[in-house]
């Protein structure tokens, strides 16, 4: 980002000051970095030197001076000044805007990524794992949340020069208490409709889709298994019968909004493979394990947690931590070097249990990444619609993409932290106006692409190498900005995990071009260089809405 980057040149100026001695020590703070209301003050401004006045027992305006004397000599900067009683004020060179213009048309689909830049933060390969919903029933929009959130987030990473695993991790275990009470719950209803009698389990699934998942099972294979008896093992035998279907179910919901794993793991291969039980020896034998009360706990609490937790209960039974961990030494046998959870709101209290437990494994914590994201409230002309899916009383990810599209569904879930409450309202994202920010984003790619439809029938053509320096008006100047930043947003999107500021992006860059239209008429056949110049300009924009989306997973049409 501008602002970052130049916050960072003021703090090296501060300290070349600090050890010219125009400066006394001391600790050199955070340097604000604004826009000037008035374009005569600049494209970017700070007030730091007020704020140092106190620590320095000096005045700002001495102080800016000091820092303007001491300021690097840096391509982004062509001019650094002094206002009034010590404001610093920044105006940015035009070739250096104008080269970013250049980088857009030439790298296209790569503008914006920083492959290569740098030593990366993190070393060799990430699995990503996140959805993971229990194979129960459909995405709701509560466990759906985590789908475009995870896939952009691999997007950005990819971006930025990682390789990245994204992973879906089925609960299918034969511990796994929803999936048995979901299992005996499509036994009733299986049963149901042999006409025999049914029990439905105490705490069941009464859920109408129930039916739908044993009417598959019964057209597939008739009445062959209307001897299981109704106990545990004829829960987990209809458990393992439906779970395939409601997997290919999340599969196509998830897939119908751009959102595809490389790994769909399994928690049974871990149990038919004796992963589970392996782990557990192999942590007795470092010491990590031990034995009490004819159960094996997990010295956890040497980590952080409350209280040690049981690996595997007295009955021999193995516990849903024995699971996590097996598949935790599973993931850095495959050779990541990083694991990145996205959770639920549900798993709050699970998250400081997790790492506890990973760093009594003997992995080293700093290579374990939890992400949170929070609920969302599903909204409809202001009313809050509840869901609940062991009741039934839910809307499906199905029903939303049907609803408002893909592409809406997707962006909406990106529209705000995922670490904040979300109100997903459904009728904003109905509407095909700029009030819906999809709509707004799109139309802006849309728009672009049609005025270069408009310039083609008047014989203009975007030159191969157009004249960027007749770019001077200040609506140009701040469209050029605007995609100078765009690297610099990618960067931090992906360091800070955080898709949203994407979407944000480039809503505001749709404003932009919204205000350089007005004044800067891009198609004049009076003024062909000019034109071409502008042409040039917006072609640049449209490589940025472009891509933006391509990370988002929505699509950048051109016409609607």
């Amino acid at each position: 980002m501008i602002e970052t980057h130049l916050a960072g040149l003021i703090g090296q100026a501060i300290a070349n000051a600090q050890q010219s001695g125009a400066l006394p020590a001391f600790d050199v703070p955070e340097c604000p970095i604004e826009t000037p209301k008035n374009v005569d003050h600049g494209d970017f401004a700070t007030n730091v030197a007020m704020a140092l006045a106190k620590p320095a027992a000096m005045s700002p305006r001495k102080i800016a001076e000091a820092i303007i004397a001491a300021f690097p000599a840096d391509p982004m900067v062509a001019a650094v000044e002094i206002a009034g009683p010590g404001f610093i004020n920044f105006r940015l060179s035009p070739l250096w805007l104008q080269g970013a213009v250049r980088d857009a048309l030439a790298q296209k689909s790569a503008f914006g990524a920083a492959r290569g830049a740098g030593e990366p933060a993190i070393k060799g390969r990430i699995n990503l794992e996140f959805v993971s919903a229990n194979p129960v029933g459909p995405l709701h929009i509560g466990n759906a949340r985590g789908g475009p959130y995870g896939a952009t987030i691999a997007n950005l990473l990819e971006a930025v020069g990682y390789e990245v695993c994204r992973e879906y991790y089925v609960n299918d275990g034969p511990d796994n208490t929803q999936l048995n009470l979901f299992g005996g719950s499509v036994q009733a209803r299986y049963r149901e409709l042999l006409g025999l009698p049914s029990h439905m389990p105490a705490n069941g699934y009464i859920a109408e889709y129930l039916i739908e998942f044993a009417q598959a099972i019964l057209d597939r294979d008739g009445d062959a298994h209307a001897g299981i008896p109704e106990d545990q093992s004829g829960y987990l035998h209809f458990a393992r019968l439906a779970a395939p279907l409601v997997l290919a179910e999340i599969r196509d919901d998830l897939e119908n909004i751009g959102v595809r794993f490389d790994v769909w793991f399994h928690e049974q291969s871990l149990f038919e493979h004796d992963q589970v039980m392996a782990e557990v020896r192999r942590l007795q034998s470092i010491g990590s394990a031990y034995e009490k009360e004819g159960a094996i706990w997990l010295k956890t609490q040497e980590h952080g947690d409350d209280e040690d937790r049981v690996l595997v209960r007295a009955d021999g039974a193995p516990t849903y931590i024995a699971s996590d961990l097996a598949y935790a030494a599973d993931k850095i046998a495959r050779g990541f070097e990083h694991l990145i959870f996205v959770l639920g709101p549900d798993h709050a209290g699970y998250v400081p249990r997790l790492y506890a437990a990973i760093a009594a494994q003997g992995f080293d914590t700093s290579r374990v990444e939890v992400i949170m994201y929070q609920t969302v409230r599903l909204m409809d002309g202001g009313e809050v619609l509840k869901m609940s899916k062991r009741k039934g009383s839910m809307v499906t990810l199905r029903e939303i993409t049907d609803d408002i599209g893909a592409d809406a569904t997707r962006f909406f879930f990106l529209m705000r932290s995922a670490t904040a409450h979300f109100d997903f309202d459904l009728a904003l994202a109905r509407e095909h106006n700029e009030k819906n920010p999809v709509y707004y984003v799109q139309y802006a790619h849309t728009r672009i692409c049609g005025i270069h439809r408009k310039a083609a029938e008047v014989g203009i053509a975007m030159p191969a190498e157009p004249d960027l320096s007749l770019l001077t008006h200040p609506a140009e100047l701040a469209l050029m900005r605007k995609i100078a930043d765009y690297p610099g947003e990618v960067a931090e999107a992906a360091e800070t995990r955080a898709p949203h500021r994407l979407g944000t992006f480039a809503r505001e860059l749709a404003t932009t071009l919204h205000q350089f239209y007005g004044p800067c008429i891009v198609v004049d056949a009076a003024k062909p260089e000019l034109s071409g110049a502008r042409l040039a300009l917006i072609e640049a924009a449209r490589v940025v809405l472009a891509n933006i989306c391509g990370l988002l997973g929505i699509s950048a049409p051109e016409r609607m």
